[in-house]
């Protein structure tokens, strides 16, 4: 299995749907029994903030391109294109104050409710 990042970056936005007017900001890239993989590029959406809600499913993201402040809960902390980050499931999470050329991976994984240490 192979995602071709400049294939999906061109994709998006994705039609526009729920809360995204504009257009939605994730395509699917791959999937694999509990994992799939997204990419994500929050300034697509033009709603000029992310919206997502907490999830299900474990995540990892990976920042392939650009800048942006995430929230952890109520924790802030800069990434950076190359930064890895790990939200466990059911956690409030966001990226804020991102350059438009913001692009991540997210790789949600494991079962409901996270996986237990």
């Amino acid at each position: 299995m192979k995602a071709d990042f400049l294939h999906h970056l061109a994709a998006l936005p994705q039609a526009p749907a729920g809360d995204y007017p504009h257009g939605t900001p994730f395509i699917r890239a791959l999937a694999h029994g509990s994992m799939s993989v997204e990419l994500f590029a929050p300034a697509t959406s033009g709603l000029g903030r992310d919206i997502q809600q907490p999830h299900l499913q474990d995540e990892l993201y990976i920042v392939q391109r650009g800048h942006s402040a995430f929230w952890l809960r109520d924790e802030r902390t800069e990434v950076q294109t190359g930064d890895v980050l790990f939200v466990p499931a059911g956690a409030p999470h966001r990226f804020d104050q991102f350059s438009p050329d913001f692009v991540t991976w997210v790789v949600f994984y494991g079962p409901p409710e996270g996986e237990k240490p």
